[in-house]
């Protein structure tokens, strides 16, 4: 059995890729690590390029239901998925999911329907009931017994009810607008109860599965003496409407029923009929007094509407039905959640407007206004927001950085809902701009000037080799390499290139060969100034050659 659904499984699977969209389908019960689809082959991704894209997968919901295989690139199942308890109020069972490329900054949505397998019994919230019947109870008589509940679906769902046990019942099976079948026990033949005190009957009920799977409850009929008054609801039909933050213990609705008879006859006492599991665990119900009252915390995100039968029955089982629909109104009880789903932590200064920076995901499980979410960014910064797919957003550069004005940024992004008052959170997203090569060095002056006397033969003044004539210095607003300042001669004869030298490092300036005025009285240098992206700036230092009495006269 189990071979065969996990073949099932595989043969259900089948793929859609549209306008960003990819479906799927699987059977509910597969192992984990179950093939669901062939994510890779419907997005043409190569194997080997996944990890390096960083494909990932988020779920929507609160729990992780699908991964991707980073080997085949298939999306398997993370866990056994149990469709009933899913989704046990959806006929179509829809799982959502995204698939992230962090390295595009690409969103796919990924929807995969679980499909039923008949994995669960037809079962009776009550597994032995007992009746009691007065045996002036005319033949026709009817009543509705508790319906049995099968939470597969489709043709595994219920099917038919069968009774066995004696000729004085049968069985008959109402149809609702709905759709429920709806059993009832008919009284077939006049009760005497001192021919026979006490009836015992099976209620079978069947689902439609292959093998078919089935459910039974024992039924008890006592007879006993005439009781002619049935309770009566003062309404057929009781409305609420509660806010879902309303307190453990209040009371919602009373219901009241009366009855004419007198003694144990006229004794209503109160019960659930027909209640879904859910609302069983949120909901209690006296027996005596009728008042129904809160006994779990209600939440509006979880089921907004709960619609029960409630009877009233007397002390000789005759009842009357009621419906009671409760309606859990939402307040704005969740804050927005935003996630940072993908984002940089370095980005250059020179990178052109509109690159993506981060990915969000903002989403409130709230409904209406209070469900509506807005988002920002600080003023005055240069970054915008923009819509990416459905609840994904991205923040983008709105323009050129400057990192010589503002090297670091924290982003603060903010989420808030339209409630009143609004909820909100916020995520700060840190970013550092890297420098590019934009700055070229900067002289100190534009021209400097020296003046030195030449050398004198006779020793007098006498000035040395490598004198200093200055320094020059030029500074650069980039950092790192880009900063780095060297200094040498721009273009200059050799004679002049012969007599001076000038530090690469530091900039100074010195006398490589003693200076003649009678030669050269002045000396223009072209020096450059070169960082470590290679753009140049020049200054010029001006030099010029003080005379000394150096030359006897000739005669």
């Amino acid at each position: 059995q189990r071979q065969r659904v996990l073949l099932w499984g595989v043969l259900l699977t089948a793929c859609e890729a549209a306008g960003g969209q990819l479906r799927y389908s699987v059977s509910e019960e597969m192992p984990k690590g179950s093939f669901v689809g062939d994510v890779a082959k419907d997005l043409g991704l190569q194997l080997q390029s996944l990890s390096d894209r960083g494909v990932r997968i988020i779920d929507k919901g609160r729990t992780q239901h699908f991964a991707l295989h980073g080997k085949t690139g298939y999306l398997v199942t993370a866990e056994r998925i149990d469709r009933e308890q899913l989704c046990r109020l959806v006929e179509k069972c829809v799982l959502r999911c995204e698939l992230i490329m962090e390295g595009e900054m690409k969103v796919y949505g990924i929807e995969v329907e679980v499909t039923d397998i008949n994995d669960n019994a037809p079962s009776f919230r009550q597994a032995e009931k007992e009746l009691r019947l007065s045996e002036m109870t005319a033949p026709g008589w009817r009543f509705p017994l508790t319906e049995a509940h099968d939470p597969d679906s489709g043709r595994n769902s219920l099917k038919s009810y069968e009774l066995s046990g004696d000729e004085h019942f049968s069985l008959s099976v109402q149809t609702s607008p709905d759709g429920d079948q709806r059993p009832e026990l008919v009284l077939a033949k006049a009760l005497d109860r001192e021919e026979t005190a006490v009836h015992e009957l099976v209620l079978t009920a069947s689902d439609g599965g292959d093998p078919a799977r089935t459910g039974t409850a024992r039924i008890r009929v006592t007879v006993v003496d005439v009781n002619d008054n049935a309770p009566m609801f003062s309404q057929a039909e009781y409305t609420v409407r509660v806010p879902e933050n309303v307190p453990v213990g209040s009371t919602l609705v009373t219901i009241t029923a009366t009855d004419a008879d007198e003694g144990l006859n006229g004794h209503v006492k109160y019960n659930f009929h027909k209640i879904s599991d859910r609302a069983s665990e949120l909901f209690y119900l006296d027996s005596e007094t009728g008042e129904i009252t809160v006994k779990a915390d209600v939440d509006f995100e979880d089921i907004s509407s709960h619609e029960l039968e409630v009877q009233a029955r007397d002390g000789g089982e005759l009842f009357d039905t009621a419906k009671v629909v409760i309606t859990v109104t939402d307040i704005n009880d969740n804050a927005p959640e935003l996630t940072v789903s993908s984002m940089l932590t370095d980005i250059m200064e020179d990178a052109p407007s509109g690159t993506v920076v981060a990915l969000l995901h903002m989403q409130d499980r709230d409904s209406g206004a209070s469900g509506e979410v807005r988002c920002s960014l600080d003023e005055g910064v240069p970054f915008r927001l923009e819509k990416s797919y459905q609840e994904f957003y991205r923040v983008v550069t709105a323009r050129e950085l400057d990192r010589e004005q503002v090297s670091e940024y924290n982003l603060t992004v903010r989420a808030a809902d339209g409630g009143s008052p609004p909820l909100q959170s916020s995520a700060v997203l840190a970013l550092r701009v890297l420098d590019v090569n934009d700055n070229a060095p900067v002289f100190a002056q534009e021209r400097y000037s020296a003046r030195l006397r030449e050398n004198n033969a006779a020793g007098a003044l006498d000035v040395p080799l490598g004198t200093t004539v200055l320094t020059v210095s030029a500074s650069d607003a980039d950092v790192g390499t880009n900063a780095r300042i060297t200094y040498n001669f721009g273009k200059l004869p050799v004679k002049v290139l012969q007599k001076f030298v000038v530090d690469a490092e530091s900039g100074l300036i010195t006398l490589q060969e003693a200076l003649d005025f009678e030669d050269t009285r002045s000396f223009i240098l072209d020096v450059q100034a070169r960082d470590g992206g290679g753009l140049v700036s020049h200054c010029k230092v001006d030099v010029e050659v003080l005379d000394v009495n150096d030359n006897a006269p000739e005669i």
